[in-house]
C-alpha cells in the first residue's frame, strides 16, 4: 500500500539556470556555480562556473567572470571569460575584455581594449607573492 521509495533529485546545483528577469535591478555581487541568464540588470560583480547569457534587455555594469558568455544587451565594466565571448547583433560592450575565443556578429558595438589567449582565475583583487630564485614576486 505504501512505498517505501525515496525520490531523489539527480539535478545538481550547476545544472539550474539562474534567472534574473527583466524589470529587476540588482545592486551588489552575485557567486554561483551554475549558468545564468540576465534580462534586467545588474550593478556589481557576477561571478559564476557556467555560462551566461546578458538577453536583449539585460543590462551589467561591473566585473564579469565566467566560462562563457553570450551578450545580446549591454555590458560595461571588465569581462574575464576561459571561453568563448559571443557578441549578438544587437550586444553593446563598453571596458575591457579578456578572453579565450571571441564572436562578434555584425552589428554589435565593440568598444573595449581586448586580450586573447588562456585566462587564468581570478583571485579576488588579493596580492599573492611567491618565492623564487631571485627572492619574491608578488603579483596583483
Amino acid at each position: 500500500m505504501f512505498s517505501d521509495k525515496k525520490q531523489k533529485s539527480t539535478m545538481e546545483t550547476t545544472t539550474k539556470q539562474n534567472i534574473i528577469a527583466q524589470g529587476t535591478k540588482i545592486l551588489g555581487d552575485i557567486e554561483s556555480k551554475g549558468p545564468f541568464r540576465i534580462d534586467g540588470s545588474i550593478e556589481g560583480n557576477v561571478s559564476t562556473e557556467g555560462k551566461v547569457v546578458i538577453g536583449k534587455a539585460g543590462e551589467v555594469k561591473g566585473t564579469l567572470n565566467a566560462v562563457n558568455v553570450d551578450v545580446e544587451g549591454k555590458f560595461a565594466g571588465k569581462l574575464v571569460i576561459k571561453g568563448t565571448l559571443s557578441l549578438k547583433s544587437t550586444a553593446q560592450i563598453d571596458g575591457e575584455v579578456q578572453v579565450n575565443k571571441l564572436v562578434v556578429e555584425p552589428g554589435a558595438t565593440f568598444n573595449a581594449t581586448c586580450s586573447m589567449g588562456a585566462v587564468k582565475a581570478l583571485n579576488n583583487g588579493k596580492k599573492t607573492s611567491r618565492k623564487t630564485d631571485k627572492g619574491t614576486e608578488r603579483t596583483a
